[in-house]
């Protein structure tokens, strides 16, 4: 793999997951929230959205490994977007769409990329816009999942009955740790890998 490609590729996973996170907070400040725009981070700035490892460290050691020949994808996060989700105008309603909203501009950057990708101008041409596209569907399979604090919960925290909405919130501490649980007993082949396939093949994206 080109250092332009890895480079690119690079680029591309720290734009996706800033217009992840301004996502939240855009729709947050629609619905009444203007905790993210009040603190700056409706900004395209990179600075304002690093995160030293999951932005910076972690894309970059993925890059390096792909480098040389491992078989892995790439992965990172931003530092999020805050949102007070009592400040909504109705917060069970809408801290689904501002939950939603992050997973669906990854899926709106997916079809941005496999619409250039019709532009075959080069090898390398091809190999970024497929990155793109299967980056993008990644970090949207991803955080659509039920586990807070990623996206998925913040649309079942909606539709759950209240007497059961503070006990699964405070599973959110925990999130981190049951993820990395439910890697360790297969969670990418059973889950993440088949949804990304089904949604790239609906792209047209070879696997």
């Amino acid at each position: 793999m080109s250092m332009i490609i890895i480079i690119s590729q690079i680029l591309i996973i720290a734009f996706s997951i800033i217009l992840h996170e301004c996502a939240h907070g855009w729709v947050a400040n629609r619905l009444g929230d203007p905790t993210a725009k009040d603190a700056g981070r409706l900004s395209l700035n990179p600075l304002k959205h690093i995160d030293p490892i999951g932005t910076v460290a972690l894309p970059g050691l993925l890059m390096i490994l792909r480098h040389f020949g491992y078989n892995v994808f790439l992965f990172g996060w931003a530092k999020p977007v805050p949102v007070n989700f009592m400040r909504l105008r109705n917060p069970r309603r809408d801290m689904m769409w501002v939950g939603l909203a992050g997973p669906m501009t990854n899926i709106l950057l997916a079809l941005f990329f496999r619409g250039i990708l019709f532009w075959s101008l080069s090898e390398a041409w091809v190999v970024t816009c497929t990155g793109g596209i299967l980056i993008n569907l990644l970090l949207a399979v991803f955080n659509i999942m039920p586990i807070p604090p990623l996206d998925g919960s913040r649309v079942v925290m909606g539709l759950i009955p209240r007497r059961m909405f503070l006990p699964y919130a405070k599973i959110e501490p925990y999130g981190f740790f049951i993820v990395i649980l439910l890697f360790q007993v297969g969670l990418f082949e059973f889950y993440i890998w088949p949804t990304m396939e089904y949604l790239g093949k609906i792209m047209g994206v070879i696997f």
